[in-house]
């Protein structure tokens, strides 16, 4: 199966996300975006294809996104996508593109939704918090 991760090696949830799509036997394309960001086509494809809106997919934490005032709600979406692209670290992560679809993988275990169900086994998240089962299927947490 074709997967491509646009993964950020310092973030959990990129790297959580990262080890499920390797937990399903699939070792992905990765494309480390803040280096190698994306084309302005395949950003605005994968937000699409993802269901978000631009302003979804825009990062806020650890970004210079407040030095940059993109909280401006007059912004239009190419102001945004500009910024996005001149500063790829303003790109929400992981987002993760497969046949069966695409996801921005907050929190980690979206990405199932995408994956075919070949787990290798169990998954815990780097916190402990324990998402697949000894056979691969997955853990529903019960409402709080």
């Amino acid at each position: 199966m074709d997967v491509r991760i646009y993964h950020h090696p310092a973030c959990g949830t990129s790297r959580n996300t990262l080890a499920m799509i390797r937990n399903a036997g699939i070792e992905p394309t990765i494309v480390e975006y803040a280096k190698n960001p994306p084309s302005r086509t395949e950003l605005i494809g994968m937000i699409s294809d993802a269901g978000l809106t631009v302003r979804q997919a825009l990062r806020e934490k650890d970004t210079p996104y407040a030095e940059l005032g993109l909280g401006n709600p007059d912004l239009t979406d190419d102001q945004l996508l500009d910024a996005m692209l001149a500063h790829p670290i303003l790109i929400n992560r992981p987002f993760v593109v497969t046949p069966l679809g695409t996801r921005l993988s907050r929190p980690s275990e979206l990405v199932l939704e995408i994956l075919p169900e070949t787990h290798k086994g169990a998954f815990t998240k780097e916190d402990g918090e324990k998402v697949l089962d000894a056979e691969g299927k997955r853990i529903l947490r019960s409402p709080t």
